[in-house]
């Protein structure tokens, strides 16, 4: 399986969630299990159905969440130097400013589990993304959105 680029940020946000489903939730849903036995008949028992369910969905996230860390390729954007630095790549936080209504915007280019729009962080295959990718401060890009064809400015580059 191809490697995913993903933030230290990001790899922590999975860390974080991966240790609540181990520690928290599984136990959890365990416990809802034992308890529903023990009210009788499981074939006409909805607690126990409801917690079986439940047990599923957690343990499908758990194998997802494991999964994407196993491929995660983790970028550190302050460790980023260099002429490289001219350049967007993942990992930088860009300011850009919209050419129709001279508004500015900053975004993080991240990994896509930790694209948060409303954030300030979009995803690698974002459309926007992809069309920073490459560009410098000063460029221009172009954009198609459901909306119409947008246009913007690279303001600033940073890797932070």
């Amino acid at each position: 399986m191809d490697k995913q680029p993903m933030t230290l940020r990001g790899k922590a946000l999975l860390d974080e969630e991966l240790k609540n489903l181990l520690q928290v939730e599984r136990p959890a849903v365990i416990k809802a299990i034992e308890i529903a036995r023990g009210h009788g008949d499981l074939s006409e028992n909805a607690d126990y159905d409801a917690a079986k369910e439940k047990q599923g969905f957690i343990e499908a996230r758990i194998n997802e969440v494991q999964s994407k860390i196993a491929v995660a390729e983790i970028v550190d954007p302050s460790s980023i130097k260099g002429p490289q630095t001219k350049k967007i790549m993942f990992g930088a936080t860009v300011t850009i400013l919209d050419c129709d209504n001279e508004k500015e915007s900053k975004y993080q280019i991240v990994g896509v589990d930790e694209a948060d729009v409303k954030s300030g962080y979009i995803s690698i295959f974002s459309p926007l993304s992809r069309a920073l990718i490459g560009k410098k401060v000063g460029d221009a890009v172009e954009i198609q959105s459901p909306g119409g064809d947008k246009e913007y400015e690279v303001l600033k580059i940073k890797y932070i």
